[in-house]
C-alpha cells in the first residue's frame, strides 16, 4: 500500500461515501470489516435462514431454480450445490479492455459494502473473503464490455465470483497470476461458494457503481482546474474581470455559478467592482464561463446522492430478510439511477471540453487574443516566419473535443431485450459509466493543453513593458508549471509535457478551491 492518506475504511453497517472508495481504489486507505459479534450474527442469521428454506425445499429463485428466463425450471436439490459454479462458468465471455487496478479496486469496494448489508444471504466467510481480496490488492482480471446493467453486471462479476473460488487471472504483486495459485500461496483454501452467494456478487450493480465513484472524483477536480485555467486565461486575453462581479451573479442565483464566479474573483485578486476596460464584454467562452461549469458544481450534488445511495444499498435479487423471515423477490439489480447520472455527468463534462476548446480557440488566433503572437508562438521577430507554436495543440484539442461531445449520446435508450426477453427492459448503466470515464479522459487532455497554452499566454503578456503582476494565486501556480513546462520560444515536440500534464490532472496534483 500507498502511504495511508485517509482514515481506515470500514465495511459494515457505517455508510461509505464517494471518498473511501476513491481512497482504497488509490490504496490510501486501510481496509477494515465491521468485527464485533452482534454484526456477524446479523450476517449468519440471513445465511441460516437460506438454509433452512433448503430444508423445506423453499422455492428460491437463483438457488432451487435456474436463472433469468429459467426461473420456472425446478433445480433438484442434489444439484442445488453445482448451480453457483454453473453461473459464473457460464457469465465467463467478457470481452474488450480489463479494467485497470483502480476500477478493478473500486468495483470490489462497491461489491463487498453491498453484501454488507447483511440480505443476501451470503456467510461472513464470503465478506471476509473479499475484504482479503482488497487488503492484500487481489485484484480479478475483468474485462469491461458485456454488462446491460440489468441484471446488474453480471458477466464482468462473474470474474470476481470465479477468482474468489480459486479460477480465472488475478493481478497479484504486479504478476499476472491464475487464482488458484495466489490462494495457495498465501495458504488460503479457495471458496466453494453456496447456494445464492454466486448470485449474489454477479447480480448486481458494482461495476457501473464503483466506475460512478472514479468519474464523479475526476469531474470534481476538473471543474477546479477548467475555473484555474479560465482564470489564467482571463489574464492572457485581457478578459473583463466584471464579468464575474458578485452583485451581478446575485441577480441570478444559482449556487454554482455563484462558487466558479467566486473563484475566478478569488484567482483575479477582485474583492470590488473594476472600472471597465476598453472592451466592454468578452466572448462567451470566458464571459458565460461561470454559467457552463456552474451547471456541473451544481450537478454535483445530487449526482453524488445518486451514488452513494447506490453505493450503500442492497443491490441484489432476492432479497434474503432473515429478520422477517422472507425471501423478496424484485429489482434492485437495476442500474438507472446511475445509468442516469453518468448519462448526464459525461454531457456535462463534454461541456468543460467545448468552454476550454473555445478559449484556447481565441488563445491561438491574433484576431482575438489582443496582441499576443500568432500561435502563442515565443520566438523572436526574425524567426517567428517558422515557428507555430500551439497550432497543432490546438488542432488536437479541437479533435480530442469532437470526441468527447461524440460520445455524450445518452446509453440509457438503448435498452435492448435480453435473455429470451425476461431482461427486457435494461439500464445500461455500466456503458454509460464508461463513456463517463472516456469523455472524462479527453476533456482532461484538452485541460492539460489549454493549460499548457493559458500558461504561455500568460507568460508571454508579462513581457511588455506595462505587465501588471500576476494575483498570488495565479502567479504561484504560474511559477510552479514553469518548472516542468518552460515557455515555447522554439518550436519543441510537446507530447511528454502534455503527458507529464495528465499525470498532474490525474494525480490531482494542484491545490486549487477546495
Amino acid at each position: 500500500m500507498t502511504t495511508p492518506t485517509h482514515e481506515p475504511v470500514t465495511f459494515g453497517e457505517r455508510p461509505l461515501r464517494i471518498e473511501d472508495v476513491l481512497a482504497l481504489a488509490n490504496r490510501q486507505a486501510p481496509v477494515q470489516l465491521q468485527s464485533d459479534a452482534d454484526y456477524r450474527e446479523r450476517i449468519a442469521k440471513g445465511a441460516r435462514f437460506l438454509d433452512s428454506l433448503l430444508d423445506k425445499e423453499g422455492v428460491i429463485y437463483g438457488v432451487t431454480t435456474g436463472y433469468g428466463d429459467s426461473c420456472v425450471v425446478a433445480v433438484p436439490l442434489h444439484h442445488v450445490e453445482a448451480l453457483p459454479r454453473h453461473l459464473y462458468t457460464f457469465h465467463g465471455c467478457g470481452l474488450g479492455k480489463l479494467l485497470d487496478a483502480q476500477a478493478t479496486r473500486a468495483v470490489l469496494a462497491a461489491r463487498l459494502q453491498s453484501l454488507c448489508h447483511g440480505v443476501s444471504g451470503v456467510r461472513v466467510e464470503l465478506l471476509e473473503r473479499l475484504h482479503a481480496f482488497l487488503e492484500y490488492d487481489i485484484l480479478p482480471l475483468i474485462p469491461e464490455e458485456g454488462s446491460v446493467g440489468a441484471s446488474g453486471d453480471l458477466t464482468p462479476l462473474s470474474y470476481v465470483a470465479a477468482t474468489l473460488s480459486g479460477e480465472r487471472e488475478v493481478m497479484f504483486r504486479g504478476e499476472r497470476r491464475q487464482a488458484a495459485d495466489v490462494h495457495r500461496e498465501l495458504g488460503w483454501t479457495p471458496l466453494v461458494l453456496r447456494p445464492k452467494e454466486a448470485l449474489a456478487l454477479m447480480n448486481g450493480t458494482a461495476v457501473m457503481t464503483g466506475l460512478a465513484c472514479l468519474a464523479f472524483a475526476r469531474a470534481d477536480y476538473l471543474l477546479q482546474l477548467a475555473t484555474r485555467i479560465t482564470a489564467l486565461n482571463v489574464v492572457a486575453l485581457q478578459g473583463n474581470p466584471e464579468h464575474f462581479d458578485e452583485r451581478l451573479f446575485a441577480a441570478k442565483p444559482h449556487p454554482g455559478q455563484m462558487q466558479v464566479a467566486a473563484w475566478l474573483r478569488r484567482d483575479l485578486a477582485i474583492d470590488a467592482p473594476t472600472a471597465p476596460l476598453h472592451r466592454l464584454q468578452d466572448r462567451y467562452s470566458l464571459r458565460c464561463a461561470p454559467h457552463v461549469l456552474g451547471v456541473l458544481a451544481d450537478s454535483l450534488n445530487w449526482l453524488r446522492s445518486f451514488i452513494e445511495t447506490e453505493l450503500n444499498s442492497a443491490n441484489d435479487n432476492p432479497i434474503i430478510d432473515a429478520e422477517a423471515e422472507r425471501v423478496l423477490h424484485g429489482g434492485h439489480f437495476y442500474g438507472g439511477h446511475i445509468a442516469f447520472a453518468m448519462d448526464s455527468l459525461k454531457n456535462l463534462v463534454a461541456n468543460v471540453a467545448d468552454l476550454l476548446d473555445r478559449q484556447l480557440a481565441l488563445l491561438v488566433d491574433e484576431r482575438y487574443n489582443h496582441g499576443l503572437p500568432s500561435n502563442l508562438s515565443g520566438a523572436p521577430a526574425d524567426r517567428a516566419m517558422i515557428n507555430h507554436g500551439f497550432k497543432a495543440v490546438q488542432i488536437g484539442t479541437s479533435a480530442w473535443t469532437a470526441e468527447a461531445l461524440k460520445n455524450t449520446m445518452p446509453a440509457s435508450v438503448f435498452s435492448r431485450s435480453t435473455e429470451c426477453h425476461n431482461q427486457d427492459k435494461v439500464s445500461m448503466g455500466t456503458i454509460a459509466a464508461r463513456d463517463a470515464i472516456r469523455v472524462l479522459e479527453l476533456t482532461e487532455q484538452v485541460a492539460a493543453a489549454t493549460l499548457l497554452a493559458a500558461n504561455q499566454g500568460v507568460w508571454l503578456r508579462a513581457q511588455a513593458e506595462d505587465a501588471r503582476p500576476l494575483p498570488p494565486s495565479l502567479a504561484a501556480m504560474h511559477e510552479e508549471l514553469a518548472k516542468d513546462f518552460p515557455p515555447v520560444i522554439e518550436d519543441r515536440a510537446l507530447e511528454g509535457e502534455l503527458r507529464l500534464c495528465l499525470q498532474r490532472i490525474a494525480a490531482q496534483h494542484w491545490r486549487l478551491h477546495a
